[in-house]
């Protein structure tokens, strides 16, 4: 058993959320929150919005991932019932550019940290991209959200009844077991003892404050090398300022360069390669 998967395993064991009851207790709500027929009517008017920022990013990196794939999964991981537009185009940005980090760089094994895992989209679009370009490597991803707990998720498969996480992406179960590793809780909390010596790709989801993502970043720097990358969700200036504020830091440490995505007028990302 090798080094990385000893050590995950002891924090699994000892994994304790401070927030358990709440998020154990129906955080996305105690019953679904709408009909099939409106989860597949948002559905449908995602898939036909088109992106030509990220046709453009994916022409580049000269690669991109299988559309049916993407939307299925996003069916149940990232159509929910809310008044923001569905926009779910940072699965199809980050298989891009992982595949792109494949070609230019080659590892016996690739590290792959994630905070904010949510339903798992974004950790199984990263997954696909290792299956696809046969790369050996392993996600790790963090969120105070139990991978075992059923419950309602505000998402359509929430009326076939309550499930868990496992339960929700039971279709996905091969990669799953292939790469993924889920650990419950904050990363302020898990990253004082996850000792992983390299992280060569890392996707920022979670706490969306300064400190948060400061500290993810901290954490980071020192275990990447040149041509390593973090990719940071929910760039915006004035709906999260503090993630903006730490992008911006990092960016002026002369230690990385800076790539910003605009998809629509909510949702944008920052992709940082260190290049010293």
């Amino acid at each position: 058993m090798s080094i990385i998967k000893i050590l995950l395993n002891k924090l699994k064991s000892s994994t304790v959320s401070s927030d358990e009851n709440f998020f154990h207790n129906y955080p996305f709500g105690k019953q679904p929150h709408a009909d099939r027929s409106t989860y597949l009517s948002i559905w449908e008017k995602a898939k036909e919005k088109e992106y030509l920022v990220v046709d453009n990013f994916e022409k580049e990196s000269g690669v991109s991932i299988d559309r049916e794939w993407l939307d299925n999964l996003a069916l149940i991981t990232q159509v929910v019932k809310k008044e923001s537009e569905i926009c779910y185009q940072h699965g199809r940005l980050l298989y891009s550019a992982l595949s792109s980090f494949f070609q230019k760089n080659r590892y016996d094994s690739i590290n792959i940290m994630e905070t904010g895992t949510a339903r798992g989209f974004s950790a199984l679009c990263m997954a696909k991209a290792l299956d696809d370009n046969n790369e050996s490597g392993k996600i790790i991803t963090i969120d105070p959200l139990p991978n075992n707990v059923s419950m309602f998720w505000n998402c359509i498969s929430d009326l076939d009844g309550e499930k868990s996480r496992q339960d929700l992406l039971e279709k996905y179960s091969e990669l799953i077991e292939k790469y993924i590793w889920f650990l419950e809780g904050k990363s302020q909390d898990f990253l004082k003892s996850l000792e992983v010596n390299r992280i060569h790709f890392a996707f920022l989801d979670g706490g969306h404050n300064y400190e948060d993502v400061k500290l993810e970043v901290e954490y980071l720097i020192p275990r990447q090398k040149k041509g390593d990358i973090i990719f940071f969700d929910d760039f915006h200036d004035t709906l999260y300022p503090g993630i903006v504020k730490a992008v911006e830091e990092l960016e002026g440490s002369g230690k990385y360069s800076l790539k910003i995505i605009s998809v629509n007028e909510q949702r944008s990302y920052a992709i940082g390669e260190k290049i010293v």
